[in-house]
């Protein structure tokens, strides 16, 4: 498992509004040793499983530690961007293709980040408002 990568899924989809995202049925799991070149892999589960298992739709986010880990923060949350990119809007367990209506390349991901660091930043500052009122009505 990989806590630390799930909190962060979680905060991308409420920061982007990623609505069509259910961030509860997103599994996030550490691999160690895998011979893959990739940061981190996006898994569904397919249709004909979800039949026979009588379960929903569920993705699972799989992070290589030996590339993602020591990734900036700021990396971090790119390889997330690039992965979540692969979930339709329908949530469905299909995934999306690199190059296709949606294009999943590093100017997608650059524009998305910007607006997640732009967002982040908006919140913080209306909390940190929010707060120094409560605080002055004591």
């Amino acid at each position: 498992m990989a806590p630390d990568v799930e909190r962060k899924v979680s905060e991308i989809v409420d920061v982007l509004s990623y609505g069509h995202v259910n961030e509860f049925r997103i599994i996030c799991m550490r691999s160690r040793n895998a011979t893959a070149r990739a940061y981190a892999r996006i898994w569904n589960l397919p249709d004909i499983w979800q039949k026979a298992l009588s379960v929903g739709t569920f993705y699972i986010i799989e992070v290589l530690t030996q590339h993602y880990d020591p990734l900036s923060e700021e990396e971090k949350e790119k390889v997330i961007i690039h992965e979540l990119l692969h979930i339709p809007k329908t949530f469905s367990g299909a995934l999306r293709p690199h190059g296709g209506k949606v294009k999943i390349n590093a100017k997608t991901v650059g524009v998305l980040h910007k607006i997640y660091k732009e967002r982040k930043k908006e919140l913080e500052d209306g909390r940190k408002k929010r707060l120094a009122i409560a605080e002055a009505a004591f």
